[in-house]
């Protein structure tokens, strides 16, 4: 039989809706998907019948089920909505290249501004985003804040004159009379350290000032300030502040009054201002009710940075590739990346950027489509109630952990006047993850293992105060909070009976 797109899709889907409730295949399934990859380059090529064989029968075996399974908490990794997955595969099948704004020969980049324009409408963020684009991920949009941030600090001293993208790094700062580019931020992202090694800043630049021991996740605002000061000494800052800690989901602000205040500091040391979204940003999309009050607060005046990142594969459940950066200066962000004497790839004036002139990559697939798809078919509530349930449960899993006598709740923010006697209070502040450990040393140095060996739930390993822990992240679209939080106490309470 002749090899068929649609019918080895249809074999897709079939592999996919039977697929094991397990979240992790099997060790003897790794083995055997290993022992058939074969050892060489084959001289002949087995054919396309033959290699979808192969891949439908001996490679998917090996993959873990983050996308099928609704109890994946690792990596902040959400499923993939039916409709993104539709998307996906007509951007598969059409594969148009996404790089100049050609209008009169494809609407690509049409759909991927208007993608763009509905995102921020849905983060609630105001006009006045007039740089952006998507990205593979938050690691590529902080490229994009950081090297934007470079290239203002610098320019703020040097009256107009040309930047970095032009001058270099050496001599953009000699004649700026900039010493070192310093990026306060607090417990930030790895991705960030990686960002500022490859634009130049390198990793030590990042410079931790947190409020206390008990909330280093939240910025000191005094610190800051102290920080700031040293412009006079020659030394010029980013301040990178993170909507969503990788550990603990906190948020290096806690009210607008405190984004008010850092603004004007940045303002008045000519510092700027960058928000690593990743996903803490989306709390700003829950419903605006009382039970999510504390959350919307919280993340209340990010719209105020000068450029802001988060990831679309993680809470949009848009399949992997996709994030987002967002800035208020085109022009700057074009200053970055633009592509200078290539006249084959000019578009002509528009009120569209050509994407190559707004993001690091050339080549670039049509990720976009995906995004515009979800944004299109859930709408504003429905992606809100998906974001509630996760809450949801998060939550939910925080005070089951807290009651346990087996279990300790960890990165909680001291009460101070919160009701103590009325539990809820603990958890308000919860978005999406749960840290937490065992309180029997034993059981906790292979507490990961344990819970990852069962196949029923996935969880992350990480430390926390110099101590192993675990880590539960919420983010997939098939959140059901009962039966979910059935599955976990069933399996947090077995493994500690081993």
């Amino acid at each position: 039989m002749a090899f068929s797109i649609a019918s080895s899709y249809n074999k897709i889907r079939s592999l996919v809706e039977s697929a094991s409730d397990d979240v992790l295949p099997a060790p003897s399934s790794i083995a055997k998907v290993t022992a058939s990859l074969p050892s060489s380059l084959p001289v002949t090529g087995l054919g396309d019948a033959a290699t979808e064989a192969h891949l439908l029968n001996d490679i998917t075996p090996g993959f873990n089920g983050s996308k099928i399974a609704s109890n994946y908490y690792g990596f902040v990794t959400g499923g993939v909505l039916p409709i993104a997955e539709v998307a996906d595969n007509i951007v598969t099948a059409f594969d148009q290249n996404v790089q100049v704004h050609l209008p009169d020969q494809s609407v690509s980049t049409v759909v991927e501004d208007k993608a763009l324009s509905m995102l921020v409408e849905l983060l609630k963020l105001g006009d006045g985003w007039e740089g952006k684009t998507f990205t593979t991920g938050a690691t590529g949009a902080n490229i994009l804040g950081l090297a934007c941030g470079r290239e203002a600090v610098i320019n703020h001293r040097r009256a107009g004159k040309p930047g970095v993208g032009e001058r270099g790094m050496l001599a953009a700062c000699m004649e700026a009379g900039v010493k070192e580019i310093q990026i306060l931020t607090t417990m930030g992202h790895s991705s960030l350290y990686k960002a500022a090694s490859v634009i130049g800043l390198g990793r030590n630049s990042l410079k931790d000032i947190p409020f206390s021991k008990h909330e280093p996740w939240r910025m000191d605002i005094d610190s800051l300030e102290q920080e700031l000061k040293l412009t006079d000494e020659g030394v010029v800052s980013i301040v990178a502040l993170s909507a969503g800690e990788v550990n603990t989901g906190r948020y290096a602000t806690n009210e607008k009054a405190a984004m008010k205040q850092i603004r004007a500091l940045c303002d008045k040391y000519g510092a700027w201002l960058h928000v690593d979204g990743a996903f803490g940003i989306f709390a700003r999309s829950l419903p605006d009710t009382p039970e999510f009050s504390s959350l919307i607060s919280t993340t209340a005046g990010l719209e105020l940075a000068d450029s802001i990142t988060g990831d679309g594969h993680k809470m949009l459940n848009v399949p992997y590739d996709c994030g987002f950066f967002l800035t208020r200066s085109a022009s700057l962000l074009s200053s970055v990346v633009g592509n200078p004497n290539a006249a084959y790839l000019s578009s002509g004036p528009s009120s569209v950027p050509s994407p190559l002139n707004m993001g690091l990559e050339n080549s670039r697939r049509f990720r976009a489509l995906p995004v515009y798809a979800v944004l299109l078919a859930c709408g504003r509530e429905g992606l809100g109630e998906i974001f509630a349930r996760q809450v949801r449960l998060a939550r939910a899993v925080s005070e089951y952990i807290y009651s346990h006598e087996g279990y300790e709740l960890l990165a909680q923010a001291p009460l101070s006047n919160k009701d103590s006697s009325n539990i809820r209070t603990w958890y308000e502040d919860t978005h999406i993850i749960v840290l937490f450990s065992a309180k029997d040393d034993r059981v906790n140095g292979e507490l990961v293992k344990r819970i990852n060996s069962t196949r029923k739930i996935y969880v992350s390993g990480t430390q926390w105060d110099g101590k192993s822990a675990c880590r539960i992240a919420v983010s997939t679209w098939k959140v059901d909070v009962e039966r979910d939080l059935e599955l976990i106490r069933s399996v947090l309470d077995g493994v500690l009976q081993r």
